[in-house]
């Protein structure tokens, strides 16, 4: 194949419920423009994205891949990203990569409950989107109904560019709407109007746009993510695939400064995978500047605290995805070696601030080693993969086994057969839990002495303080006494201490966050007081200081929109609040009502289970974790 010159990369993420075709559409991508030179298969677990044997095996995909293709000068870059929602933060970390997406509809399912979730974030972050209906040559695909169902139900803002003739046969075929057709042109510019001010002025006092004026605006509108062409197409017979990748050219921009090149090297780390010999390799877009093998680089990120942790190393090898040569720069993605501590979420340059747009994990579950003698083991495999997926929370536990932070069940079947084929570690999985916090009610003191007045008959003397902090600000450790008053390795097991038994978990069992602790009193007796007398003082007082402080659990909290039909919203309604809802806005009464509202974490199950019967199969339901809130004294206390 003949070498390309390459002027234009742009990285683009497949997007789309589960089952919609994602991975197959990636592989028909690559096939058509000779990236590979067969097509994979899911059902034959032979497919260039699903990299793990358990994503093989599934047919899902869990970690985001990267996969490049090169059509005339430009380079793209496809991000295939999960659809299952347990893997959600996987796809919020690769959003943040883009310059665009390609969000699937299956033309037989039509628009399913994931499907609108993906669209509100891709339309809240304003990033560019093309929508791709599939399989359109499966026995029950809709066309003109389903772009009906897609300006009711996502969004109205669509431009079809493609039509099909004979879908739901295998003979379907695509043809392109030509925006030079007045039927086509005046179409565009109606749906253009009520987003773009130059059409709508063009509408109402002329002349009428013409086909150029049509196409700027639908480019301009789609960058910004304000609009979205459709394309209908079948990522398994190849129907529609030439116009999805020319609409991708031609109506994603690519984002990169003037005079990127030369800036400082600024990117972000958005996936992790252990090499062949075990080596961690990092998946870095590059924003500005460039990075190439050899060079001292310096990644931040925030640390549990607040505070900026830096991680710093020499890249001993670089491979930019789709490209020759061992220097990366702007809007490239490149496979750094060499920083051993990086981890997803890693940002080379400055650190942006703002929160997480996807809450913590709410589920918590216990891992035991199945066979006698694995624990340590499990315990190392298990921070091994949370090292690659920083929204998996593994820590120890006292009595050997190791806790785990979860968005949901599939996460937790993922990981043990991951742990049994990459490890060879069998784990059994206590059921998993809502997770709460303790936060501390108020404020409270205690003081252990050494000599004779001490309980515990350890030289060692601690008195601490408890109080509430802010909201989101962790666990706060500060002295009162001076600093030197104790040996450095004393002082460091008061404080390890202090956060390790607050991670234990408060009087009803919850770990307690959002709190300061204060060190007020300190003393030892030299040469007899060990670190180790201060680890088990520590721990003795701050219970006491924290039982005289009192603390309050908190329960996670979900944000849920669910739309139902006309007829069943007394009914449905009547449910939420016997789970104790609060609800927000109700709007809609013409085809159906949305309700929104909260409601708590442990409640959620429930009303997805329910809403199939109350609404006749035609309910759907959308929530999110936002917070969380106390449990009420009218509820039953959660259980840690």
């Amino acid at each position: 194949m003949q070498t390309q010159q390459v002027r234009t990369t742009l990285n683009i993420g497949i997007l789309a419920h589960v089952d919609a075709g994602k991975t197959s559409l990636t592989e028909r991508l690559l096939f058509d423009t000779g990236a590979i030179d067969r097509l994979g298969s899911v059902d034959g677990g032979d497919t260039r994205t699903d990299t793990g044997a358990i994503e093989r095996q599934r047919g899902i995909t869990i970690r985001s891949a990267v996969a490049a293709f090169t059509v005339g000068d430009t380079q793209i870059n496809l991000i295939d990203t999960p659809g299952h929602s347990d893997f959600i933060a996987e796809v919020e970390r690769a959003l943040d990569v883009l310059d665009g997406a390609v969000l699937l509809i299956s033309a037989v399912e039509g628009v399913q409950a994931q499907t609108r979730v993906l669209l509100k974030t891709l339309r809240r972050l304003g990033l560019p989107t093309l929508v791709f209906v599939n399989k359109i040559d499966r026995a029950g695909a809709r066309t003109a109904p389903l772009l009906d169902d897609i300006r009711r139900r996502l969004t109205p803002h669509v431009v079809p560019l493609t039509e099909v003739r004979g879908a739901g046969t295998p003979g379907a075929t695509v043809t392109a709407r030509r925006l030079g057709h007045p039927a086509v042109r005046d179409e565009a510019a109606r749906a253009l109007a009520d987003v773009d001010d130059t059409i709508l002025a063009a509408l109402v006092d002329g002349p009428p746009p013409d086909a150029d004026a049509v196409r700027a605006a639908l480019t301009a509108r789609t960058g910004d993510g304000t609009l979205h062409p459709v394309l209908f197409g079948s990522a398994i017979g190849g129907q529609g695939v030439p116009e999805l990748i020319e609409a991708v050219r031609e109506f994603i921009p690519a984002i990169t400064k003037p005079g990127a090149e030369s800036a400082l090297p600024a990117g972000t780390v958005f996936a992790v995978r252990r090499g062949p010999v075990g080596e961690r390799i990092g998946y870095l877009r590059l924003y500005e500047g460039q990075v190439r093998a050899r060079q001292k680089v310096t990644f931040l990120r925030h640390d549990a605290e607040g505070g900026t942790e830096r991680i710093a190393g020499r890249l001993t090898g670089i491979r930019v995805v789709g490209a020759e040569g061992d220097t990366a720069g702007p809007g490239q993605i490149a496979e750094v070696r060499g920083a051993a501590g990086i981890r997803v979420g890693d940002r080379l340059g400055e650190l942006r601030c703002g929160e997480p747009r996807f809450a913590p994990p709410t589920l918590r579950t216990v891992a035991r080693a199945v066979r006698a003698g694995q624990g340590a083991a499990l315990r190392s495999a298990l921070l091994e993969l949370a090292d690659q997926d920083p929204l998996i929370h593994a820590h120890p536990e006292p009595d050997g086994s190791t806790a785990l932070l979860l968005y949901g069940e599939v996460q937790k079947e993922v990981l043990g057969a991951t742990l049994v084929g990459e490890f060879g570690i069998e784990a059994a999985f206590e059921p998993s839990r809502i997770r709460c916090v303790e936060r501390p009610a108020g404020t409270g003191e205690a003081l252990e002495e050494r000599g004779h007045r001490s309980t515990t008959g350890l030289p060692a003397t601690v008195g601490l303080r408890i109080g509430p902090g802010p909201h989101g600000s962790g666990r706060v450790f500060s002295y009162e006494t001076e600093l030197g008053a104790l040996p450095r390795a004393f002082h460091q097991a008061v404080e390890d201490t202090v956060h390790a038994t607050l991670a234990q978990g408060g009087p009803r069992g919850w770990p307690v966050t959002d709190c300061h602790v204060t060190l007020t009193r300190s003393g030892f007796d030299s040469p007899v007081s060990v670190a180790g007398d201060f680890r088990t003082v520590t721990a003795l007082v701050t219970r006491q200081a924290l039982e005289r402080a009192g603390t309050v659990v908190h329960e996670p909290v979900h944000t849920f929109e669910v739309e139902v039909p006309l007829d069943a919203l007394a009914p449905v309604t009547a449910q939420l609040s016997a789970l104790g809802a609060e609800f927000g806005r109700t709007t809609g009464g013409q085809e159906a009502w949305l309700i929104t509202g909260r409601l708590t974490a442990r409640r959620v199950r429930e009303i997805e289970l329910a809403l199939p019967g109350l609404t006749r199969g035609e309910g759907v339901w959308w929530s999110r974790v936002s917070g969380d809130r106390p449990v009420r004294t009218s509820e039953a206390l959660p259980q840690a």
